[in-house]
């Protein structure tokens, strides 16, 4: 904790002082226009990734960046999602993805599970992608992995839209999903095109969304 608390300090210290009018207008309002929904994965930061300031994203980070179909019960995903779409109106969401994922990785091989029950029922969220991801042959187990990857982006994707907010704002044009995969070791990031449903360079096609059409198109 040491370093923890240095480095708090030194955010109170020097950082705080230079950034002080951007956090007295945060104090009583945020409008952050996206939705970011990413792995907990340490080697993943949304807002440095991104370049956001505080304020700039809404973030909702879990093992795999997944998130359960809508039900009678909602936990604390199903909670944040409606919040930003309904409360704070974001006009983007993304699901994250990212290289050398431990969730997925353990999807992928089959690991056993049995001393991590919680773990093993909240991946079972991904059991859709799993499934597809079986079904195909892989060259190797790294290959296996970065499918299952981008498999769970598709298969939150979908999963997204059962949220009564999320189908109604995508129904009145006035929302966009983006499905991302970040790799660790380059920077890149690639992202789903909706229309081939193909990950693409985002560097390459900035204007890539995973929605069919642009909000607007219905």
């Amino acid at each position: 904790m040491k370093d923890i608390i240095e480095g708090f300090l030194k955010f109170q210290n020097e950082v705080y002082p230079e950034r002080a009018d951007l956090f007295k207008n945060l104090a009583n309002q945020q409008n952050p226009r996206t939705l970011f929904i990413s792995c907990s994965d340490s080697r993943l930061v949304p807002e440095l990734v991104t370049q956001h300031d505080p304020g700039g994203l809404f973030v909702i980070r879990n093992a795999g960046n997944i998130v359960p179909s809508y039900g009678p019960e909602p936990g604390g995903v199903s909670a944040s999602v409606e919040y930003a779409v309904s409360a704070l109106k974001v006009t983007d969401i993304v699901i994250c993805g990212h290289s050398d994922c431990g969730a997925m990785t353990a999807i992928a091989t089959g690991q056993n599970m049995d001393q991590m029950p919680a773990v093993g029922h909240w991946l079972r969220y991904a059991d859709s992608a799993k499934i597809v991801n079986e079904a195909r042959t892989h060259e190797n187990q790294r290959a296996c992995v970065a499918s299952m990857v981008r498999e769970n982006i598709l298969a939150q994707l979908s999963n997204i839209k059962t949220h009564p907010s999320v189908h109604l704002a995508l129904r009145e044009g006035r929302l966009t999903l983006h499905g991302w995969v970040y790799d660790i070791e380059s920077g890149r990031i690639d992202a789903l095109d909706g229309t081939t449903n193909q990950f693409v360079s985002l560097a390459e096609n900035t204007e890539v969304t995973a929605s069919l059409s642009r909000p607007g198109g219905g």
